[in-house]
């Protein structure tokens, strides 16, 4: 893979299944993209086929039901589906970044022998509740409690915006709650809760501006009781955990926007060199070929920083500050040519059945999700020793 960096050409491997997933998506996926959209609804048949293809275990070992890929394979396959379909694409990050790699990471192996398998084949998915009303970044806003009663853990709380929580093949959902006091500071744990648990309760699904055929729920958890040894790692490392989660999923998000930023690119130039104005294609008049210009360079650039985290990752090299990079670099090239592809389009860009209007309204929470803007930021300065 970091041959790419220096030669500009992918290994064959990864090459190949850039080249499936493309085809997938084009085939499979955009079909039925502006009806998922359309509709809110879950895109059970397209899911489906990603597991058939082995998409949700490709970073995984085959042990675990996995591919033996790894975490680069999963942001070639999010790239080329991001391209077409971000809310198929979020999908996927999500069930593999947030549901099975913490379980993978950090689980014992009775977690792993019990749960990936099922994760991996994706025949289930499972949800990660970190946000909060008043916690996500600030981790010392977390209230949902988590206490010890015999051999039990008793859950009560609630969560908002978690993604992959409340289809019909969510089987568990990760659970960060206080566990206890530690030096002053809140004890903040991980806890695994199957889905069919008591008092656990996906509330009615978001009404949201874009990614609207990903599954996105609050949660309610009330004296929820699970087993002890539900806690996933150690106890009081949940919070500390998950920012490790954190941190690869940003590298996943980045190449997610890099194919959102190039899908832009790929319709705007089909479109600049069919749509007719003043006697020509609108592609011939400067304004508009420098405009697809920029976009196609914002597209490489960020394309190059995910490539160059997921190198150093891979490599087992610090890669905190790259990932930020890579994330806030990638997310607003796919805002900026959302943005410039609904302008390239004109009225069209504007309607529902264009795919630039979907990544409009879906770009937005690339510069949001798993990380705001602002946090990666911080993130890159405190790196710096800032």
């Amino acid at each position: 893979m970091t041959d790419y960096l220096s030669t500009g050409s992918l290994p064959d491997e990864y090459r190949q299944l850039a080249l499936t997933v493309r085809d997938f998506a084009n085939q499979v996926v955009a079909p039925v993209s502006a009806k998922h959209d359309a509709e809110h609804s879950f895109p059970y048949e397209v899911v489906a086929g990603m597991a058939d293809m082995g998409l949700f275990g490709l970073p995984f070992p085959e042990e675990f039901g996995g591919m033996g890929g790894d975490y680069f394979a999963l942001c070639l396959a999010l790239e080329e589906l991001g391209k077409v379909d971000q809310s198929v694409a979020i999908t996927l990050e999500a069930g593999v970044s947030l549901g099975a790699m913490p379980i993978f990471r950090f689980g014992n192996d009775k977690q792993r022998t019990e749960w990936l398998p099922q994760l991996t084949s994706g025949q289930a998915l499972a949800g990660f509740g970190l946000t909060e009303p008043d916690a996500g970044s600030d981790a010392g806003g977390t209230r949902t409690t988590a206490v010890l009663d015999g051999e039990s853990w008793v859950i009560n709380g609630s969560k908002q915006f978690i993604t992959n929580s409340g289809t019909d093949i969510t089987r568990l959902v990760t659970v960060t709650a206080v566990t206890g006091q530690a030096g002053g500071k809140k004890e903040i744990s991980t806890i695994l809760v199957p889905t069919s648990t008591p008092g656990f309760v996906a509330e009615p699904a978001y009404n949201k501006v874009g990614w609207n055929a990903s599954d996105t729920h609050p949660l309610s958890f009330t004296d929820v009781r699970v087993p002890q040894e539900n806690l996933l790692g150690e106890r009081g490392r949940g919070y500390a955990n998950f920012l490790r989660i954190l941190d690869e999923g940003r590298i996943a998000i980045a190449a997610l926007a890099v194919g959102a930023a190039q899908g832009c690119v790929d319709e705007s130039v089909r479109y600049a060199s069919e749509r007719q104005a003043f006697g020509q294609a609108i592609g011939r008049n400067q304004a508009i070929a420098f405009k697809i210009a920029r976009m196609e360079a914002r597209a490489h650039v960020a394309r190059t920083a995910y490539y160059d985290a997921a190198a150093l990752m891979l490599a087992g090299k610090p890669f905190k500050k790259a990932a930020s990079i890579a994330k806030m670099v990638a997310s607003e090239a796919a805002m900026d040519n959302a943005r410039d592809a609904t302008q390239i389009f004109g009225g069209n860009g504007f309607m529902n059945e264009y795919p630039v209007s979907r990544h409009y309204r879906d770009s937005k929470i690339l510069e949001i999700g798993e990380g705001t803007t602002e946090v990666q930021l911080m993130l890159i300065a405190r790196e710096l020793g800032l």
